[in-house]
C-alpha cells in the first residue's frame, strides 16, 4: 500500500503553510494532495502558490495531485476549476462532477471521495471517463467496500480516508460565522482562529460535531491506524492521513511503520493517541455508527 497526505482543510496563514509543507518534502508519504477544496474566501494561498509547491515535492519525489473544491459558488470557483484542470503538469483530484466533466477523457484523475461513490457501476463508469483511482466515502463499511470491489469491472485504484476529522457535509451557509454572528460574505476570516476546527459539544458535554467554515466534521478523529492489515486484504491501494495543525508528520511515520509492520496495532494505538486533537472513532469501517471505536472485529463498541 502506498501512504497519501490529503489536502490541508483548514484555513491556516500563509508562513504556516508554507513551513508545513516544507516539512512535508521529507516526510513518508508517497502521495500529497494540494489545494484549497472547502471554501474560496480562504485565498492567503493562490493557485499558483498550490502550484509552485507541487513543483517542490514532485521534486522530492512524491506524486503530487491537485484537488479541486468540492462545493463550487461563483464565477471565480468555475475559472479556477478550469485552470486547475488545464494545469498540464499535475495529476487532478475530481471533487464535484464539473470537474469530472472537465477532465473527463482528457487526463486521468483520481475520483474523490465527495463523488459519493457506493456502487460498482458508478465506479466502472468514472473509470471509463478516465479515473485512474476512486477514493471511498468515509461512511462506507469494510463490507461496502470489499462488495464494490468483488463486483466491479475496472482496475482502477482504491483508496481510503484513513485518518482526521471525517469531513461530513458542506453548505452554502458559513457555521463559523454564523457562530460569530457574522455574515459569510464578512467572515472576518474567522477559520483562522481555529487551527483543527472550532468544537461542539452537547449540552451534556459531550463531543459532538466539528464547525470548518462551510464544512461540518466529526468531533472525533477518524483513525483506522489499527486496521492496516484489514485494509490491505480487501485490496486497497492507498491510505490517506488528513493533516492537522500539530504531529503531522509524526502521524504519518507511525501510519508507514504500521504498513510496513515494524509495529503491531496495539502498539500504533498506544503511540498516535498522545499526537491527536481528539479521542478515536472508526465506527463507519464496521457498518456501525461514525463515533464508536471497536478495536478489533469481535470486540464491543464504545463511544
Amino acid at each position: 500500500m502506498k501512504l497519501a497526505l490529503g489536502p490541508v482543510l483548514y484555513y491556516w496563514d500563509r508562513d504556516t503553510m508554507l513551513g508545513f509543507y516544507e516539512e512535508m518534502a521529507s516526510a513518508p508519504a508517497d502521495i500529497v494532495y494540494l489545494g484549497e477544496t472547502v471554501c474560496s474566501r480562504r485565498h492567503l494561498l493562490r493557485l499558483q502558490d498550490y502550484l509552485d509547491i507541487a513543483q517542490r515535492l514532485a521534486g522530492a519525489g512524491k506524486e503530487v495531485v491537485i484537488s479541486t473544491q468540492t462545493l463550487i459558488e461563483s464565477e471565480y470557483d468555475i475559472k479556477t476549476l478550469h485552470k486547475i484542470a488545464d494545469n498540464g503538469n499535475f495529476r487532478v483530484e475530481a471533487n464535484d462532477m464539473g470537474a469530472v466533466r472537465l477532465l473527463a477523457n482528457k487526463a486521468p484523475f483520481v475520483a474523490g471521495s465527495t463523488l459519493n461513490i457506493y456502487n460498482p457501476q458508478t465506479l466502472d463508469l468514472l473509470a471509463g471517463l478516465g479515473a485512474m483511482r476512486w477514493v471511498m466515502p468515509v461512511e462506507m463499511s469494510r463490507e461496502a467496500l470489499v462488495s464494490v470491489m468483488r463486483e466491479r469491472q475496472s482496475n482502477l485504484e482504491t483508496e481510503v480516508f484513513v485518518y482526521g476529522r471525517l469531513p461530513l457535509a458542506f453548505s452554502a451557509r458559513c457555521f463559523t460565522a454564523r457562530h460569530h454572528n457574522l455574515q459569510k460574505d464578512d467572515c472576518q476570516f474567522k477559520c483562522l482562529d481555529y487551527e483543527d476546527g472550532l468544537a461542539l459539544k452537547t449540552r451534556e458535554g459531550q463531543p459532538f460535531l466539528t464547525l470548518n467554515g462551510i464544512q461540518t466534521q466529526s468531533a472525533l478523529v477518524h483513525n483506522l491506524i489499527g486496521e492496516l492489515d484489514n485494509l490491505q486484504e480487501a485490496g486497497v491501494d492507498v491510505v490517506r492521513v488528513s493533516p492537522q495543525a500539530h504531529h503531522t508528520g509524526e502521524i504519518l511515520r507511525l501510519f508507514r511503520e504500521g504498513m510496513e509492520q515494524h509495529l503491531t496495532p496495539e502498539q500504533a494505538l498506544s503511540q498516535i493517541e498522545g499526537l491527536m486533537p481528539a479521542a478515536s472513532c472508526n465506527g463507519y469501517w464496521y457498518g456501525r455508527p461514525g463515533l464508536d471505536f471497536v478495536r478489533n472485529i469481535n470486540s464491543t463498541a464504545t463511544a
